[in-house]
């Protein structure tokens, strides 16, 4: 073989050949607003469960507009799945005592692990105004919730600076306070450059932060969609995928398949950075996240001890 082919295979080896079953994932849902949304919510937790995430999560509405959705969601992954189940919690429109009296409720039903987030306000364009009586940052909460029981927290990051930050260093600076907290672990908002994670992880560091930080994976079929989710959290859309799903509108597997390939190349990256743990943003569709576990050597048997399983048990 010419010098030029084994340099061509050297530097382009099989997605995950190295993989080692080293990998941990989680995955994030959102509580349903109808029964026929309920469905798929939880046919997805069914498909995804057998590969034995470290743990699920369910996101917490604007305002928290989904506090009893989400309150119930949780609680029926935990009696009904074996799965360890993780709550948001947000500081929006509420007061220090209310919500640490939901996260005693949490803790009573057996939740012991929830996602602390300053929050969106209820209203678009709307900034950000912490309740009179409130927690009026993710730090406060975080400190709050540790008062009231013992959580396993994990905060929110933003590699590319989170959109209302003035500069860099003042986004870092609000993420060590969290960290100062009592934080346990971040997940980071989603981004599609491994090197903008990288770079900011290499920053936390040098800061003196000893915490892990988990990417946060989302893998595109719309990129409407994501636009308006990257507009909202500062994330960068590069140009290539602009034009990797243009034309594809009445193809939706074509574009299930370039968004799972485009979601590995990232993970393939973020691994051969020594990434071993991966949060997916599911949209509540387990599709494409069981299939870039697969990729990654995240295997599981037959959806045995899903939720229906367990019911039937």
């Amino acid at each position: 073989m010419n010098p030029r082919s084994a340099t061509a295979l050297e530097h382009h080896a099989p997605l995950f050949a190295e993989a080692r079953g080293d990998i941990e994932v989680s995955f994030e849902f959102f509580p349903p607003k109808s029964e026929a949304m309920a469905a798929t919510l939880w046919q997805s937790i069914e498909t995804l469960a057998p590969l034995a995430p470290r743990f699920v999560s369910v996101t917490y509405g604007a305002g928290g507009s989904t506090r009893e959705r989400t309150h119930q969601t949780v609680e029926r992954i935990v009696r009904e799945t074996p799965l360890t189940a993780a709550a948001h919690l947000t500081c929006v429109d509420a007061s220090r005592d209310e919500v640490d009296a939901v996260a005693r409720s949490y803790w009573d039903a057996g939740i012991r692990h929830l996602v602390a987030l300053r929050g969106d306000p209820p209203e678009a364009g709307r900034a950000f105004a912490p309740h009179p009586q409130g927690y009026a940052t993710a730090a406060a909460l975080v400190e709050g919730l540790k008062k009231v029981a013992p959580f396993d927290i994990s905060v929110a990051c933003y590699p590319e600076v989170h959109p209302e930050a003035t500069c860099p260093e003042a986004d870092l600076d609000h993420f060590k306070r969290k960290v100062d907290a009592g934080a346990d672990r971040a997940i980071s908002q989603f981004f599609f450059s491994a090197e903008n994670f990288f770079r900011f992880r290499d920053r936390v560091a040098a800061a003196g932060m000893h915490i892990e930080i988990v990417p946060g994976i989302l893998p595109v079929t719309n990129v409407a969609q994501t636009r308006k989710f990257a507009g909202q959290c500062g994330a960068a859309i590069p140009a290539w995928m602009d034009e990797m799903f243009d034309g594809l509108d009445a193809l939706p597997a074509a574009r299930q398949l370039i968004a799972a390939t485009v979601a590995a190349e990232l993970c393939g990256q973020l691994y051969a950075g020594g990434v071993r743990h991966f949060h997916f943003y599911t949209l509540n569709r387990a599709e494409l996240a069981y299939a870039i576990c697969h990729l990654l050597g995240v295997r599981g048997g037959p959806p045995t001890d899903g939720p229906r399983a367990k019911q039937a048990a």
